[in-house]
């Protein structure tokens, strides 16, 4: 890592100290652009200085996120110019400037006759840096047009998603998911299935914390995906429907609507969702010891899922500065996955023996979640209060019936069972965050508290042939209740000197774990289930500081350093230290680890970005060193089934260390009007050490992914984009994947004098979105292909009603209480 590190900090000394020999001979040239109705700032307003004397010769900037723009040049006489899209263009010719110059607050006053033709040049750009985040704008992607917001996160750089809907940051997937801000019902529990439930048109951005301030929690050791999802901000009624099908067939609509006024503002979201997902899978496995030495499997799924969700809520303005908001989500599902499973076993590379089972696997889930916020604004300089309570409930119920058919060398009942499985999860959030601004400093302090108690009831019911009669498995039926406390108190001060800002942190959590397990089983034949040595009712107590520093040095020419670092937790989910084991097939367990602690990571960052008036170019390289990681790994039971074949069990360890070193790159390019490319890459090895059970589960790993998207804006204001996407080859201590190419395609066209828009799109157009990977372990081999969900069309069609297809942002400001609040203005870069 010292080889890395220390000469990009040489090079960034004498980058700056070259840069401090050039600032001798320049001056700045500084100044605000306004907005004339609203007096607010305009963020990524176009400055311009052109020498009189050599017009080829341009420079200048863009505006910050406070309007604030800073430009260094030689002494001359210049034309200025300051643009923004659908505004008039303010211009200052033959002005001589030979010392420092602030040009004070530039006003801009909108051109109505470009009001029109803002859905063509108007995009914001992509991303944007701040001191302890990346901002990704993707309400224009047309690619996820129709999609859920789990395909949306796919399209993020620095974000990949599996084809089980796994997501990772920088290829970590311990990563905290938020919605506004706060964990929500939204994002589901410890699951990202819900995700899969809200469409992603519902996303008005994304926002990737590597490097998270105090004000975060510090739970997830690869960061935070924060989602903030859209809310409208115009006055009076206006609102929207999206309505999508597609094939494999599937089904939405969805409807959005608001009526605001200068008192109140109503909101609401209505959805319904109907879809069918095939999905497949093929495993070739071989086993050193048992009857078989070699077992086929050929899989196909067959998921057919409903939903329904619903948003409403209420943000009342007490004065001009304060107001509360409320709001209620709801969401119910209704899935049913069957999947078929075709199994040849092979004695001496003969088939010796043929089964089919068929799991049949039903899930009802409803949650439901309350918020409540209050916010105080002091004063138009970012001094304010807030205060958010929140409660979640979600109630999951699932039935699984697996039954297995020998038909070679006979036709029999191998096996059949019930599997019911309950699980209900109450959620408590309360939350005080207060800001302080001290001329270019800021202050500020917060309280969070979450309280979550997560109940599982597991049932095993198998079917007993002689007596014709379904027998509970008391073995393993049991009731596993688990609480997760976590207090949490912090503290940060920022500042900006001149071209050097810095946010310091500190945040101190309590963690409290309790756990406990009702069975009938005694306590001899619990030492044979899950082993000598188990705690079954156990209450662990962590208290843990967590520091962060994020730094940013301004470069000339629109360019910055930053350097961030940041100590985070990752802790344990409940079904994680569950230790009954549970199964959806006779052959493969999961069974949890009550001694499972959390683990402890240090991360840093260090980052690079340079914008040019077309171009704008985002790095990093990253190093993150974790202690007592997770890892999952399999072993043998010493058990067979009735048919001989060895019962293997999955359970999680704390392995010694994990460490993860990458570098990622991003090039927004828009050479012209029609055309807008954007492209990523992200390179990281990883090295991990550790034994369980007398077995060395340590690793050496390098992968990399890249993405690459291109919008093209056609004649008669057609839109075409393609997104591509792989993911290179990786490996863990028992499986390697190979790499994994997709492409999306997309067109979209606007309707009915813009308020409506029709479009088409094909997710994984080669149908070559599948994981491939081999295990290896001491006692079998397994060579598998899955694919969650085969290619997929949709065509969606969305009207909008007193809505146009982009608004300007001017007005009131962003809605208090549902959207997260942002680092200040002189703190965001």
């Amino acid at each position: 890592m010292q080889r890395i590190i220390i000469p990009l900090f040489l090079l960034a000394f004498i980058s700056l100290s070259a840069q401090t020999r050039q600032d001798q001979n320049s001056i700045t040239i500084s100044g605000t652009v306004l907005d004339q109705d609203s007096g607010q700032p305009l963020e990524y307003a176009t400055f311009v200085l052109q020498e009189v004397e050599n017009p080829d010769k341009v420079t200048g900037g863009i505006t910050d996120l406070d309007g604030k723009f800073e430009i260094e040049t030689a002494p001359g006489q210049y034309n200025i110019r300051v643009e923004f899209i659908s505004y008039k263009t303010y211009a200052l010719n033959n002005q001589n400037y030979t010392s420092s110059t602030n040009l004070g607050e530039i006003v801009l006053a909108p051109d109505v006759a470009q009001l029109q033709e803002v859905e063509v040049v108007g995009e914001k750009t992509t991303v944007e840096v701040r001191l302890d985040k990346k901002v990704y704008n993707i309400g224009k992607d047309i690619t996820t047009s129709g999609g859920n917001v789990s395909d949306a996160l796919g399209n993020i750089p620095s974000v990949s998603v599996d084809v089980e809907g796994a997501i990772s940051l920088r290829g970590n997937e311990n990563v905290r998911i938020l919605i506004n801000g706060k964990p929500s019902a939204l994002a589901g529990f410890g699951s990202t299935d819900a995700l899969r439930q809200l469409p992603a048109d519902a996303i008005e951005k994304v926002e990737v914390i590597t490097s998270p301030s105090a004000r975060y929690d510090a739970e997830g050791t690869a960061g935070i995906l924060n989602i903030v999802l859209k809310k409208e901000k115009t006055l009076g009624i206006n609102g929207s429907v999206n309505l999508t099908a597609g094939d494999p067939f599937n089904a939405r609509a969805t409807t959005n609507f608001n009526l605001r006024t200068e008192k109140f503002n109503i909101f609401n979201t209505l959805g319904y969702f109907h879809r069918e997902s095939p999905g497949n899978g093929f495993s070739d496995n071989t086993y050193s010891q048992g009857e078989y030495d070699r077992i086929i499997e050929d899989r196909n799924t067959e998921r057919n899922d409903d939903g329904f969700n619903l948003n409403i809520g209420m943000e009342y303005f007490l004065t001009e500065k304060s107001s509360i908001t409320g709001s209620f989500f709801y969401r119910l599902s209704d899935e049913n996955d069957v999947t078929t499973n075709d199994n040849q076993r092979f004695t001496n590379a003969t088939l010796a023996s043929r089964t089919i089972r068929t799991e049949d696997q039903g899930e009802d889930d409803n949650s439901r979640q309350y918020s409540f916020n209050y916010t105080n604004n002091f004063n138009d300089e970012g001094h304010k209060l807030t205060a958010d309570f929140q409660y979640s409930y979600d109630n999951e119920s699932v039935l699984t019936t697996i039954e297995e058919n020998r038909t070679l060398p006979s036709d029999s009942l191998l096996a059949l069972e019930n599997i019911y499985e309950t699980e209900t999860q109450d959620d408590i959030l309360a939350q005080v965050d207060y800001v302080l601004p001290m001329g270019d400093a800021q202050f500020e302090a917060g309280y969070r508290g979450t309280f979550e108690k997560e109940v599982n009831d597991y049932q095993l019911d198998q079917f007993n042939q002689d007596t014709d009669q379904f027998e509970t498995n008391l073995d393993l039926t049991n009731i596993f209740t688990y609480h997760e406390n976590v207090n949490a108190l912090y503290t940060q001060y920022g500042n900006k000197f001149g071209k050097f800002s810095f946010l310091a942190g500190l945040r101190l959590e309590n963690t409290e774990m309790k756990g406990g397990v009702d069975s009938e089983v005694d306590s001899q034949a619990l030492e044979d289930i899950l082993g000598e040595d188990v705690d079954l009712n156990f209450d662990k107590n962590y208290l843990g500081l967590f520091p962060t520093l994020n730094l940013i040095y301004e470069l000339k020419g629109n360019q910055n350093i930053s350097l961030g670092y940041n100590r985070r937790i990752n802790r344990p989910r409940g079904w994680f230290i569950n230790p009954f084991p549970s199964r959806s097939s006779r052959t493969n367990v999961f069974q949890g680890n009550p001694d499972l602690d959390p683990a402890f990571a240090n991360a840093f960052d260090l980052g690079y970005l340079k914008r040019w008036p077309k171009l704008t170019l985002s790095s990093s390289i990253y190093y993150q060193r974790e202690t007592n990681s997770f890892e999952r790994v399999q072993e043998e039971t010493g058990e067979v089934t009735s048919d001989g074949i060895r019962i293997i069990r999955s359970i999680p360890i704390n392995l010694s260390t994990n460490e993860r070193i990458g570098a990622e790159a991003g090039i927004l390019y828009n050479p012209t009007r029609w055309l807008r490319l954007n492209g990523s890459f992200n390179f990281f090895q990883f090295s991990s050490e550790g034994s369980f059970n007398g077995v060395d589960y340590g690793t050496d790993n390098s992968s990399w992914f890249a993405r690459f998207s291109s919008k093209i804006t056609l004649p008669a204001k057609i839109d075409f984009q393609a997104n591509s996407f792989y993911m290179g080859p990786q490996q863990n201590a028992q499986t390697k994947s190979e790499g994994m190419f997709s492409l999306n395609l997309a067109m979209s066209k606007d309707l009915f004098n813009e308020n409506a828009t029709l479009s088409v799109n094909v997710s994984d157009v080669f149908n070559s979105r599948k994981r491939r990977s081999f295990t290896e372990t001491q006692f079998f081999t397994s060579d598998s292909e899955f694919q969650w969900r085969v290619r997929q069309i949709n065509v969606s069609f969305i009207y909008r009603f007193n809505q146009p297809k982009d608004r300007s942002q001017r007005g009131r400001g962003r809605q208090n209480g549902d959207e997260m609040e942002e680092e200040e203005g002189q703190f965001q870069q």
